[in-house]
């Protein structure tokens, strides 16, 4: 059955409280109603989830994080780092020419530190001429948000109250009625009763009867006999 399609026939506004017995009792009958996968099974209402499509980086990740295991490699920092220069070997003296290549990737490294100095230097910039308005601006527009998702649950609220606020009014209007309609039963089903218990009175006196006149025939007989 849908979920969409499900119906609940109780009167909390009228009904009485079940006791603690009867709710076990209700409860076992409804567990020997379900299935023996209920607790595995998805409802037929609800969708399927839909596949996952990862990249294989993320598929990586996510297995990696499933194990447990440490995260490993990712952005080496040291690169940002200002390098040292380069130093000469004592062996060779104070005369001897320099490694090129080694003074080279030095360069380069220094090079990068700079460019991320620069960059932090400029962002650091717009974010102390910029950062305080655009500050102002995100919770501005969170507040907006906020002010609007309260004022939406409100509304729900409200009309969650005016739903039982109409159902508490209309149980109880019925009130009279349906407890006139149940004493109906149960007089109906006690007048049920004593016309079988009459009827099993009257079968037991006609057997009775039937009983006594048969025994009355039988001493007729043997006395003719005689």
């Amino acid at each position: 059955m849908p979920l969409i399609n499900e119906s609940h026939d109780s009167l909390p506004y009228i009904d009485v409280e079940p006791s603690a017995g009867a709710r076990a009792r209700a409860e076992k009958l409804i567990v020997a109603e379900l299935p023996s996968d209920y607790s595995s099974s998805i409802h037929p209402a609800i969708p399927a989830f839909p596949e996952p499509r990862f990249t294989p980086l993320m598929q990586q990740e996510v297995e990696r994080k499933a194990r447990g295991f440490p995260l490993v490699g990712g952005i080496d920092l040291s690169r940002y780092e200002a390098p040292e220069p380069p130093t000469r070997s004592s062996d060779a003296g104070s005369e001897s020419t320099p490694d090129l290549d080694e003074w080279r990737q030095t360069l380069r490294r220094a090079y990068t530190a700079s460019s991320h100095l620069s960059m932090r230097h400029e962002n650091l910039a717009l974010l102390e001429e910029n950062g305080k308005n655009a500050w102002l601006i995100g919770n501005s527009q969170l507040e907006e948000i906020l002010r609007g998702l309260e004022k939406e649950l409100v509304q729900t609220k409200e009309a969650a109250e005016l739903v039982n606020k109409q159902r508490k009014i209309a149980q109880e209007a019925s009130q009279g009625e349906l407890a006139g309609l149940e004493d109906s039963w149960r007089k109906g089903v006690g007048a049920t009763l004593d016309v079988e218990l009459a009827a099993e009175n009257l079968r037991l006196q006609i057997l009775e009867q039937r009983r006594h006149l048969a025994q009355q025939q039988s001493r007729v007989q043997l006395g003719a006999t005689e």
